[in-house]
Order: structure tokens, then C-alpha cells, then sequence
């Protein structure tokens, strides 16, 4: 049996809309598994009849939906997308370039709004606070939360991280600073999400309130 070349995961809750538009960009070779996380408008019959994966995820949350995908993913690399095309499947490539070489050990993402309004100010003003937090706390270099990122599976298992929301991947990077990983951030194009769909995160200030309490409990 052939290995896919990559493996990536995308957790989605009602993302039917966006799908279409996000696997049109799936690179020759990558297998993509499409978590489903509790939808509701046939996200996963739209996956499947693009040819990707579906595995269910029942548990609310960004990180059960991650970490179910790790689990189902048996290539030995694997990447992590929005499924909600607001970022471009298509520029993992040049990550798993990087990771693939041995450069670093995880390649991600720094989102470039391509327009004006893409990125709400509450949702940036908190990203911009704690990828300052982890450049204090780590050697890593980042401006982003790595909403898009390359490594090797065995080595993401290994870090063991536990949150199952949206504190997951802030405590990701936390424990690949402590593990000792080297981190590459290179710019991707961020552009709004798909017409029809709804963001559980930046879409409000409440949202964004929430991530910010699930990120505090991974700090404690």
C-alpha cells in the first residue's frame, strides 16, 4: 500500500459550505481526514463525496477534534487546517518542505490578512498578546497561534497534550518549547471564511472571550 504523503486533519462543525472550496486546493498525494464535530448540516456526507475521510468527534471542542484526527491519521507526517477556507490547503506544502528536511520539527503558520476586515481586532489583539506570551516563555519566534501547522505524527502524540478546546494550541506550543522542538513560522494568506458559515471563535467578542478563558486554564 502506498503512504499518502501527508496526512491532514481539519476539525469541522458546520462547515458544509466551506468544504468544497477547501479540499479544491488538496495538494497530490495528502490524504485528508475531516473531523466531524457535532454537525449538523451534512459536513460529513459533503466530505466524503470529495473524497476525504470522516471520522466523528462527539465531544465539543477544538482539541477533542484535533487529537481524535491524530489518532485516526497514520501517515508519518500530518498538518492541521481550519476547515472553514479561510486559509489556503495548499500552503502546507512548504511547511512539510521544512519539516520534511529536518529545518525544524514543526512548521506554522503566520496568518496575512489578504484584505481589510478579515481578522477581527478583538481576535487579533488576543492572538498578538499570547504569541507574545510563548515568545517569553520559549525560543520560539512566533507571531501566531499556529492555526496551521506541519509535524511528525509520533512526535505530536509524544508531547501528550491534554486540553480538548481551544487552550490546545497554546499548550501544544508550551510543551514542544519544553520538549526541546525547533519551530518555523512562515507567512500564510488569511482570507475571510466561507459565505453561509459561522466562526465559533473570532466571529464575536464573545467567542473570543471564551478561547481566552481556555487558554488561562492551560496556564494555571
Amino acid at each position: 500500500m502506498t503512504m499518502s504523503t501527508c496526512d491532514v486533519v481539519i476539525p469541522c462543525r458546520d462547515e458544509a459550505l466551506a468544504l468544497p472550496t477547501v479540499l479544491a486546493e488538496t495538494p497530490e498525494g495528502w490524504n485528508v481526514i475531516v473531523v466531524d464535530n457535532g454537525s449538523t448540516d451534512g459536513t460529513a456526507d459533503v466530505a466524503r463525496s470529495l473524497g476525504a475521510r470522516v471520522v466523528s468527534e462527539h465531544r465539543p471542542g477544538y482539541g477533542a477534534a484535533v487529537h481524535t484526527g491524530m489518532l485516526a491519521a497514520t501517515s508519518e507526517f500530518v498538518a492541521v487546517i481550519d476547515g472553514d477556507a479561510s486559509m489556503r490547503l495548499d500552503e502546507l506544502v512548504p511547511m512539510l518542505d521544512i519539516v520534511r528536511s529536518g529545518a525544524a520539527t514543526m512548521a506554522v503558520g503566520r496568518r496575512r490578512p489578504v484584505g481589510r476586515g478579515v481578522w477581527p481586532w478583538h481576535a487579533r489583539a488576543g492572538t498578538t498578546m499570547l504569541a507574545a506570551l510563548i515568545r517569553h516563555r520559549s525560543a520560539f519566534g512566533i507571531h501566531d497561534l499556529a492555526p496551521m501547522r506541519v509535524c511528525r505524527r509520533d512526535d505530536l502524540l509524544a508531547l501528550d497534550v491534554k486540553d480538548r478546546r481551544f487552550g490546545y494550541p497554546l499548550e501544544l506550543m508550551l510543551k514542544a518549547a519544553e520538549a526541546g522542538w525547533t519551530v518555523s513560522e512562515i507567512d500564510v494568506s488569511y482570507d475571510r471564511r466561507a459565505e453561509g458559515t459561522k466562526s465559533k471563535v473570532s466571529g464575536s467578542v464573545r467567542g473570543t472571550v471564551r478561547v481566552a478563558h481556555d487558554f488561562a486554564k492551560v496556564m494555571r
